[in-house]
């Protein structure tokens, strides 16, 4: 497997990872009842890590589709190489580095950091 894919199975397991927090704290912050009830009513507003924890994991899937299928059609098309090799790290690493940011309210950081996971998808679409 190459690189490339590796890398997007590991984002697809740090996805997994950040939903399952959020959604830990979420419950921590609401109450077991709320996450396991219909959910017919809106929930009252989250605050604190809960609520940057849950925008982290949305803003992780906003990017995601757009990695994974970057990734997808640079591989089928035969393009794999030094860019796409250093769009994945940027991505990966950037979507790491950007859930602990965030949490803790390090909005300046934390923006620099989304922009590189930008850049890295960028790079892998300049490689197409």
């Amino acid at each position: 497997m190459t690189t490339e894919l590796t890398m997007l199975a590991l984002s697809v397991l740090l996805g997994i990872l950040q939903t399952l927090i959020a959604s830990e704290t979420v419950t921590g912050q609401r109450s077991p009842q709320s996450a396991a009830g219909a959910r017919d009513d809106p929930p009252r507003p989250l605050t604190g890590v809960p609520a940057r924890l849950q925008r982290a994991q949305r803003n992780f899937l906003e990017t995601f589709p757009l990695f994974a299928a970057a990734v997808i059609i640079a591989h089928l098309a035969g393009r794999d190489g030094q860019l796409t090799f250093w769009g994945v790290q940027l991505y990966f690493w950037g979507r790491v580095a950007y859930v602990p940011l965030y949490a803790m309210g390090v909005y300046m950081l934390r923006s620099i950091v989304w922009g590189v996971t930008i850049l890295g998808i960028g790079l892998i679409l300049i490689a197409l």
